[in-house]
């Protein structure tokens, strides 16, 4: 039993257990399809332009409902904003399978992956802020990292068995089912949220009109974000790391069966996203031992930057499938390690009042580059090849290096 859990009390123990389950439940949900979901869109018809635009749409759907969705949760409770997220989410879950079904043209990609993107939103930052504030509350005193790096472990455990369940059932079944499945579980989420999650260390204020709380909330995400200079310029490089990572990951799945040479081996495209929730795992578990090799947590953000690009770009170049796989799995490890530490990093400079909406306007700018980057990327990959876009990604993850740099000179006590 590690320090943290040790000296933990009942009640934080409780509030970690349910974000555990909460995270279990998403990511299993969520990975059943992570594996085959560009297969899925490819077979419905799309090119890879038009299935990484279709990503963009959803993306696009993120940027214009985090903030809306940020300040349902500060003005009606994270709880609330996670139970809408569970049923819009479980909604164009089925919608992508019907549409997969009817060979539906391209406009209803778009829109059901813009609506999609909205229940993704319900999310973002509410669960988050949620824990962080009930933590508080409950007297929880030891570092935040701990418990976020437990959810890496959890999530990367959950998305381990859905990705190899989702690619195994794709392979004897059809690409739609893992799809009907992920909307059922999302259902089941629904009501073990509706009966366990309760805002703790939370009191949401609903005395002002929607409009007029939004555009306090706005203001007051970009004081306590953009205005911020401790977080400001990690919030300017998320556009450059994320979209990218999101590129990627989908990207992997069409180029390691071209690698492998089966382009019907879906199983493969699971295992491969198997490879990564590993990976998670590992890197949930390393988190802690990582940051404390640094004095400042943006010198580790930095430093797992610079080794990401070298992997990319080490991955666009390789035409060998074992070691694309190993690339891969050293990708996700990266990814994984450095997320908690980015966490707990932006949770320590953002007030609890205008947390979830903080953080969401974080998300919605790591989402904005992908609304571009994504089919950018995908029409390389058409004109050209999937390593060739890797290559390019990985470039363009170079312009978030010198931002990040000069967030280091704010980075006075990362240990708040």
């Amino acid at each position: 039993m590690s320090y943290n859990e040790h000296n933990m009390n009942p009640q934080a123990k409780k509030i970690q257990r349910i974000y555990l389950g909460l995270m279990l439940g998403n990511t299993l949900a969520a990975s059943l399809i992570w594996g085959i979901n560009t297969l899925f869109l490819l077979d419905a018809g799309l090119s890879n332009f038009e299935a990484f635009l279709a990503n963009a749409f959803f993306t696009l759907g993120m940027v214009l409902f985090e903030v809306p969705t940020g300040v349902i949760a500060d003005m009606w409770g994270r709880r609330v904003s996670y139970l809408l997220g569970t049923i819009t989410l479980a909604a164009t879950t089925a919608a992508y399978f019907v549409m997969w079904q009817m060979d539906a043209p391209f406009v209803a990609w778009a829109a059901v992956s813009t609506l999609l993107g909205l229940g993704f939103t319900f999310f973002s930052g509410a669960v988050e802020a949620w824990l962080v504030d009930a933590m508080h509350a409950v007297k929880y005193d030891g570092d935040m990292e701990a418990v976020f790096g437990k959810g890496q472990i959890v999530g990367g455990a959950a998305m381990l068995g859905g990705s190899v369940a989702g690619g195994a059932i794709a392979q004897v079944t059809t690409l739609g089912v893992p799809y009907l499945l992920r909307a059922g579980i999302l259902i089941l989420l629904f009501v073990a949220a509706f009966a366990t999650m309760r805002d703790v260390g939370f009191t949401p204020d609903r005395s002002q009109r929607p409009g007029k709380a939004m555009k306090v909330l706005l203001r007051s995400s970009v004081r306590h974000g953009l205005g911020n200079p401790a977080v400001r310029w990690v919030m300017l490089a998320a556009p450059f790391t994320a979209s990218v990572g999101f590129y990627v990951f989908y990207a992997l799945q069409p180029y390691l069966l071209e690698l492998y040479g089966d382009e019907k081996a879906y199983g493969i495209a699971g295992l491969a996203a198997a490879i990564v929730a590993g990976a998670q795992i590992a890197g949930g578990l390393l988190a802690g031992r990582i940051r404390r090799l640094f004095k400042r947590r943006t010198s580790a953000l930095l430093a797992g930057t610079v080794t990401t690009i070298v992997v990319v770009g080490c991955l666009g170049l390789n035409m060998n499938f074992g070691l694309a796989i190993l690339l891969m799995a050293m990708w996700g490890l990266l990814f994984a390690a450095s997320m908690p530490i980015r966490q707990a990093y932006l949770n320590a400079h953002i007030p609890s009042q205008q947390r979830a909406t903080v953080l969401s306007f974080d998300s919605l700018m790591g989402n904005t580059g992908g609304i571009v980057v994504q089919p950018a990327l995908g029409r390389v990959a058409d004109v050209s090849s999937y390593g060739q876009s890797f290559v390019v990604g990985a470039l363009v993850q170079v312009v978030s290096l010198p931002l990040l740099m000069r967030s280091r000179s704010y980075d006075k006590d990362s240990k708040d």
